[in-house]
């Protein structure tokens, strides 16, 4: 896989070029580490391309390894999902791994604490915890299970493991500092008890759980990882991280290195709120075009080569910074100016019917697939008696700066005649219904001489048009930080436009050809793929990708 783009330089980037040629490491080794309790998102995506892409630029290693150590919201659904987003990404991992493979060495690490007298058993319930931990300003109290004997604790311990005792009577803590001035170095837990449910991996097996303060940097070690990229909310976490390692036999000491995480406008990357749009009916469900989530973008009609480029765009810094929505949305035009072919769709038809031309003839037309891109060939057309334009494309009458169809005037079809707007058919109400049209058949490729035509618009022929509905998909939140607002629910800023169906659109045919991730410019109208989840072979489903333009530059 290559974008044939230049690589950005970062710090992360530079810490992996001096280790390698220091001789630190004679070869790289990352992974990612994703717990699988819901969908991976956009932040996740820079995550991937961060770790899959050193691994690559580098000749080193990346492993996929889900840090599965909570199994009441862990399920092998998204374990699956998150294997499909990664390898849709581009990426493959040399190997996969889960935390629980290593519960029976995590246990042993945990006894090895115990019997150096750096962790014990605790009683204290979670409120107890909270309190005796002390806050930011004052000093934590020792718990009184704190100088339990190394007998004891081993006993207790086992016990636990046997199933002994319920949920919430005891934990495992580690033995550092109740003083220090990061919370995270009070004594923090390492084991909790968890009965009734059941891991997707192992079963029944445990009912005793490690955290992921003390599995990652074990499972890092065990797995040889040379530099553990995370995000900088867990830099106040380094310190237990290179504790943990400090304090059990183990060779291997990875560098915890943390990066920005991703920012973003107009919408949120909390697994949280992602997970209450989903279970409220907000959204369609994890893989809704709306959604931040790689599976929504996928369906969305991203390309994974756009994916990379924007997360490779965005940089990796320590500095604080909320990335535009627009840097995004431009960064999938270009992708798709450069690669979609061009349609024809009518979202919102206007019967026309071209008075002078023969009835039952249907003449083929050639159609560019792409203005820029000989090499893409062109398509067939089928123009016929009777046609859809856009409603939006006529107008009774209009001001010289209106370069579509005014009664009375003239505009070509794209790829087609120049034809003249003679008289409009009005129903009941008064609505009109059809345009009654006449064509210059001398105009094909040609410019008529002595009259001037307004402009080119797009159409569909009637009978040999495919009934499609179209979905534009908009961002799913009015503001550009919906969660930023304190005291304010960010469901209030849930944009009521962000999907808006046109059922009656009607499509080119060479639509029907159209498959699952192909992408496609409908001319004049934006960026659209057929959805893989939605309509059928009589009335397929197109989602808009992006607006040919932006359109919120001007509106915000």
């Amino acid at each position: 896989m290559s974008d044939n783009k230049t690589t950005p330089s970062n710090f992360i980037r530079q810490i992996v070029k001096d280790d390698l040629a220091s001789g630190k490491h004679s070869r790289i080794q990352t992974r990612f580490p994703p717990e699988p309790n819901g969908y991976l998102h956009l932040g996740h995506a820079k995550s991937i391309v961060l770790n899959f892409g050193l691994a690559q630029e580098f000749d080193g290693r990346c492993n996929l390894r889900f840090d599965d150590t909570n199994p009441g919201k862990e399920d092998v659904e998204f374990v699956e999902s998150i294997q499909n987003d990664v390898k849709w990404l581009g990426y493959h991992w040399d190997q996969l791994f889960f935390a629980s493979d290593y519960f029976e060495q995590l246990y042993g690490y945990a006894e090895e604490l115990i019997g150096k007298g750096l962790a014990y058993v605790c009683e204290l319930n979670a409120e107890q915890t909270r309190e005796y931990r002390g806050t930011l300003t004052e000093p934590g109290k020792p718990s009184p299970y704190r100088d339990r004997s190394v007998d004891e604790n081993l006993d207790l311990f086992r016990r636990m493991r046997a199933g002994e005792f319920p949920d919430g009577s005891k934990v495992l803590r580690a033995k550092i500092d109740m003083a220090s001035p990061n919370l995270n170095m009070r004594d923090p837990v390492l084991y909790r008890i968890r009965h009734g449910v059941v891991h997707h991996q192992t079963g029944a097996e445990w009912c005793l759980y490690p955290m992921y303060d003390y599995t990652h940097p074990i499972s890092d070690a065990l797995e040889g990882i040379t530099h553990s990229l995370c995000t900088l909310e867990f830099e106040d976490h380094r310190p237990l991280y290179d504790w943990v390692l400090d304090n059990i036999t183990i060779p291997c000491h990875p560098r915890q290195i943390e990066f920005l995480r991703l920012n973003i406008e107009y919408t949120v990357l909390s697994k949280r709120k992602l997970t209450q749009l989903v279970d409220e009916g907000h959204v369609s469900g994890w893989d809704d075009p709306r959604m931040p989530t790689i599976a929504g973008m996928r369906r969305r009609g991203y390309s994974p080569a756009a994916m990379r480029d924007f997360c490779t765009r965005v940089g990796i810094t320590k500095s604080d910074s909320v990335v535009e929505m627009s840097l995004l949305e431009s960064v999938v035009r270009e992708d798709l100016d450069a690669t979609a072919p061009r349609r024809m769709a009518v979202l919102n038809p206007l019967k026309v019917v071209i008075e002078n031309y023969p009835e039952g003839h249907i003449e083929t037309l050639q159609g560019p697939n792409h203005p820029k891109h000989d090499d893409m060939g062109s398509r067939p057309l089928k123009l016929t008696r009777e046609i859809f334009i856009d409603r939006d494309d006529f107008r009774l009458e209009a001001n010289k700066k209106y370069k579509r169809l005014v009664l009375g005037g003239e505009v070509r079809l794209r790829n087609a005649y120049v034809i003249r707007a003679d008289e409009v058919v009005r129903d009941d109400s008064g609505e009109i219904v059809e345009l009654r049209c006449s064509y210059d058949p001398d105009t094909l490729g040609v410019n008529p001489e002595g009259r001037k035509v307004r402009g080119v618009i797009h159409w569909v022929s009637a009978s040999e048009g495919i009934a499609a509905e179209v979905r534009l998909y908009d961002r799913l939140f009015t503001d550009a930080a919906p969660d930023g607002h304190k005291g304010e629910d960010f469901l209030s800023y849930l944009n009521p436009e962000s999907l808006v169906a046109l059922p009656h659109a009607v499509v080119e045919p060479a639509l029907a050809d159209a498959v699952a991730g192909e992408r496609f410019q409908f001319e004049r109208e934006g960026y659209f793929t057929l959805d893989v989840t939605a309509g059928s072979a009589d009335k397929p489903v197109f989602n808009r990708v992006v607006t040919l333009r932006d359109s919120w530059s001007k509106s915000a």
